[in-house]
């Protein structure tokens, strides 16, 4: 057997293995429980790490060039996976377009959530500046922005925006990606290499979120605000995909309406 067959090889059985575990329901399901227990659990294990490793510091190459970034990296990897699997199962660039839309809906997520935490900061702050004995209230810088532009401190309520991101593009990329078994099963296990490399890095990359998450909880932002933010995240995709997607009026849920041709062609005559 040449390198060539044996790397194809390799790559027909992880993607065929990452497909049956991504499209079963109850591995999803036990997918959600591993997210929450990591939130959850995950900060208890700040006092058995090592806290001068790489990952402990904030400015690390992870950190900055990914997980700051975490649903630009989701919306290209992502859509590289839906584009070609909506249109070569249903042939219809609208029905493509529509499931692309949903990443759309996770922009808007992402922006309103931003206002949104930085509206909480702010309501429930104050800025302070540093003094020889501690801190000194400033009563008349009232927003963060004017306050850090003077060169002093604003304490508020800093729901994490890392925790919200990663567990929104975690639960993201397991829905989406769970569509590629069925793609499978309606084609015959039909699918070229160069589709299962996107699906395979689509897997790469939810498992880099899951360690990024890992990291984050662990490492950065306090308990409380860790919570609030997975919990938000999982919120905003129950919203979404669980109740939203499932209605008329809007972009679908992942795999709606593209199996039907290969279905009616299985129909008997």
């Amino acid at each position: 057997m040449g390198l060539s067959s044996f790397l194809r090889l390799l790559v027909f059985f992880w993607s065929d293995l990452w497909s049956r575990a991504l499209g079963s329901t109850c591995v999803r399901r036990g997918y959600h429980l591993w997210i929450a227990a990591v939130v959850i659990f995950g900060p208890l294990l700040q006092y058995y790490v090592n806290p001068r490793t790489i990952f402990a510091n904030h400015r690390n190459f992870f950190n900055i060039k990914f997980v700051q970034s975490a649903w630009g990296w989701t919306c290209l990897f992502v859509g590289g996976f839906i584009l070609p699997v909506s249109y070569s199962a249903s042939g219809s660039i609208l029905l493509t377009l529509r499931h692309l839309s949903r990443l759309a809906v996770g922009a808007a997520i992402w922006f309103l959530s931003g206002q949104l935490f930085l509206l909480i900061e702010n309501v429930t702050g104050s800025c302070y500046q540093p003094v020889p004995d501690g801190l000194l209230l400033l009563g008349h810088l009232q927003d963060k922005s004017s306050c850090t532009r003077e060169g002093h401190r604003w304490h508020g309520y800093d729901v994490s925006g890392h925790a919200f991101m990663l567990t929104y593009c975690c639960l993201t990329l397991s829905e989406e990606m769970a569509v590629f078994h069925r793609y499978l099963t309606a084609r015959g296990a039909e699918a070229g290499v160069p589709l299962r490399l996107i699906f395979l890095l689509n897997a790469t990359l939810l498992a880099l979120w899951n360690f990024m998450l890992f990291c984050t909880v662990i490492y950065f932002h306090e308990y409380s605000h860790k919570i609030v933010g997975a919990a938000l995240g999982t919120l905003f995709w129950h919203l979404t995909y669980r109740y939203w997607y499932r209605s008329h009026w809007s972009p679908g849920r992942p795999g709606h309406g593209l199996f039907l041709k290969f279905l009616e062609k299985q129909k008997p005559n």
